[in-house]
């Protein structure tokens, strides 16, 4: 099993990348944006994306967008092929994407916009904080992304202010300022989302 840097050699995968996470979603229930085939190759191309590889069969996956002209930049579109979870790869391409991030874009602000608590956690780990919606990227273009995803309409009428999904934000200049403060913890993301589901759900049903 190799996680790389993807490029341009990598393309052929695109197609099937997009059907796992058109698939994960719709077996989780859970919310996320869809991409084409196209939009997963230019990231390849651009070489903003990692790829994980048993043999030449693909394992895994997730790429990196820029916003506010470099100011954010997020780590999207995390996957794992069905064959190869519970092993611990999505820990391996969240690390490999993050540590690129960091490096292609070191003064810019990492974000993440998720409804799953492994990523919750993993983000926790890497040092993101929880944060609103309003401290992350302003971009317009980011947001209409999200159209694509079926709790669309619940960010439509918090006016983008609140979704079931948590924004998380790694700043590197807060880096020295957060050492040794603790970790959120697991229970507590856990609650988040059951209050988030319980809030819009139920409006949903009335």
């Amino acid at each position: 099993m190799k996680v790389v840097i993807a490029d341009k050699t990598h393309i052929k995968y695109a197609k099937d990348i997009c059907e796992t996470i058109a698939e994960s979603a719709s077996v989780r229930g859970t919310g996320i944006a869809k991409r084409s085939p196209e939009y997963i190759a230019s990231k390849m191309e651009n070489g903003n994306a990692v790829i994980a590889l048993d043999d030449d069969k693909f394992a895994g996956f997730c790429y990196i967008e820029k916003w506010g002209h470099g100011k954010f930049v997020a780590n999207s579109g995390l996957i794992v092929h069905p064959d190869y979870r519970g092993q611990g790869l999505a820990k391996k391409i969240k690390l490999k994407v993050f540590a690129h991030s960091r490096k292609k874009f070191p003064d810019a602000k990492v974000f993440s916009i998720t409804t799953g608590l492994p990523v919750m956690k993993m983000n926790s780990d890497l040092g993101y904080k929880p944060v609103t919606f309003s401290e992350l990227t302003d971009d317009q273009t980011f947001w209409d992304g999200c159209q694509t995803c079926k709790n669309y309409d619940v960010l439509s009428r918090t006016n983008r202010k609140m979704c079931l999904c948590t924004g998380m934000l790694f700043d590197p200049l807060k880096v020295g300022e957060e050492a040794g403060k603790k970790q959120v913890k697991e229970k507590v993301f856990k609650r988040l989302k059951r209050i988030k589901q319980a809030l819009f759900l139920r409006k949903d049903k009335k």
